[in-house]
C-alpha cells in the first residue's frame, strides 16, 4: 500500500500533508557528522552504498519523515561523463577540466559510477517500510551544465549564461548530452526502487524569460517525456528554484507531476496560479527553521492553509541549513502533524 507522500504526489489528499525536507540527510544531524568523519570525504561517503544508505535513513529513524531522499549529489552525472570531481573543505565542489577548456567528447565516460548510487537505493528501499516513500533525484541539465562549464558554483552562473549567448549551439549540445545521461540515471534509480524522483534546478532563477524556456523548460520536458515512456507511474517533482512568475509555465510545459516552491514565492499566489489539482511542495524558509522564532509554527500553519485545497507536500523552500538545531525540526513536525 503506497505511503502518504506517494499518494499525495499522485494527486490524492490525505488526512494531513506529508513532510520531508530537502537535505534532510546531512550535516545538521550529529549522527551524520560522526559517520562522515569516519568515512572521510563527501564523495567517498556518497559512493559507499552501505554508508550512503545509513545516511539516507538517519532522518527517517530520528523524525519519521514521510519520504527518504537518496543521499547523493547532483554532480554524479558530470563525474560519470568523465570530469574529475572533488569536494574541497570550505570551497565546495570542483570539476575539471571545465567545458570551457575542453569538449565533452574529449572526456572518458565512466558509467560504472552510477552503480553504487543504484545500490544505495536498493539497500534503502529494502529497509524502509511501505509507509515511507523512497525518493531519487538528479540535477536539471541547466544547473548541472553551469558546474560543468564553470568548474564550480558561482553567484550568477556567468560562464554558462555567456556561452548561451555566444555559442547557443554548443550549449544546446551540452544540455542534450546531460538530458540523455539524466534519463539513464533516473531510470536506474527507479529500477532500483525509487518511487518518485525530483529534478533540482538550483540555478533556474538566473535566467531571462527566453533563456528559461530554452535552458530549463525544454530540457526538463525532454527528461519527463522519456521517463513517462519507460516509467509512466513514477511521479516526477520539478523544483526550479528562483523561477518566480515563470513557475506556472514550467508546471504546464514540462509535464512534471508536482512542483516545488522556493521560499520567495507566496503560497497563496501559487495556489491560484498553478494548474488546478497539481500537487505542490514547499515552502518554509530554511532560515526560519534555523532561527526557530515564534513565527515558525505560525508560518507553517499559513503554508498549510494556503495550499490546503490541493495535494500538498510540506517541505522547505530549499535545503535545510547545516546549523539548524534538532529541536527546531521537532517543533516543525509537531506543528505539521497537529
Amino acid at each position: 500500500m503506497p505511503g502518504l507522500l506517494l499518494d499525495t504526489l499522485n494527486g490524492k489528499r490525505g488526512s494531513r500533508a506529508p513532510v520531508w525536507l530537502m537535505r534532510q540527510a546531512g550535516r545538521y544531524l550529529p549522527e551524520y557528522r560522526e559517520l562522515r568523519a569516519e568515512k572521510g570525504g563527501f564523495l567517498e561517503l556518497a559512493y559507499d552504498s552501505e554508508a550512503a544508505c545509513e545516511v539516507t535513513l538517519q532522518p527517517i529513524e530520528r523524525f519519521g519523515f514521510d519520504g527518504a531522499i537518496l543521499f547523493s549529489d547532483i554532480l554524479i552525472v558530470p563525474h560519470a561523463l568523465g570530469q574529475h570531481l572533488e569536494f574541497l573543505a570550505g570551497e565546495g565542489p570542483k570539476l575539471s577540466p571545465t567545458l570551457l577548456e575542453t569538449s565533452l567528447d574529449a572526456l572518458e565516460p565512466h558509467p560504472e559510477r552510477y552503480e553504487p548510487i543504484y545500490e544505495t537505493v536498493r539497500r534503502c528501499r529494502a529497509r524502509l517500510g511501505p509507509e515511507t516513500t523512497m525518493l531519487g533525484f538528479a540535477g536539471s541539465p541547466w544547473t548541472v551544465a553551469t558546474y560543468m562549464i564553470g568548474g564550480e558554483g558561482s553567484r550568477d552562473q556567468h560562464d554558462a549564461r555567456a556561452l548561451a549567448y555566444r555559442d547557443p549551439a554548443r550549449l544546446k549540445a551540452i544540455l542534450e548530452r546531460i538530458v540523455d545521461q539524466t534519463v539513464t540515471y533516473l531510470r536506474g534509480q527507479i529500477d532500483a526502487g525509487a518511487e518518485a524522483v525530483q529534478i533540482f534546478d538550483s540555478w533556474a532563477g538566473s535566467l531571462a524569460p527566453d533563456q528559461f524556456e530554452k535552458q530549463v523548460i525544454a530540457p526538463n520536458a525532454a527528461i519527463v517525456a522519456a521517463l513517462k515512456q519507460s516509467h509512466p507511474d513514477t511521479p516526477v517533482i520539478g523544483f526550479p528554484k528562483g523561477s518566480g512568475e515563470k513557475l506556472p509555465g514550467y508546471a504546464r510545459e514540462t509535464g512534471v507531476d508536482a512542483v516545488g516552491l522556493d521560499e520567495t514565492l507566496d503560497p497563496v499566489w501559487a495556489a491560484r496560479a498553478l494548474p488546478e489539482g497539481m500537487p505542490v511542495q514547499g515552502n518554509l524558509d530554511p532560515l526560519l527553521l534555523l532561527a526557530g522564532s515564534e513565527d515558525l509554527e505560525k508560518r507553517a500553519r499559513f503554508i498549510l492553509d494556503a495550499l490546503g485545497d490541493r495535494p500538498h507536500v510540506f517541505n522547505l523552500g530549499h535545503g535545510i541549513d547545516r546549523r539548524t538545531p534538532i529541536e527546531h525540526v521537532e517543533r516543525l513536525l509537531a506543528a505539521i502533524r497537529g
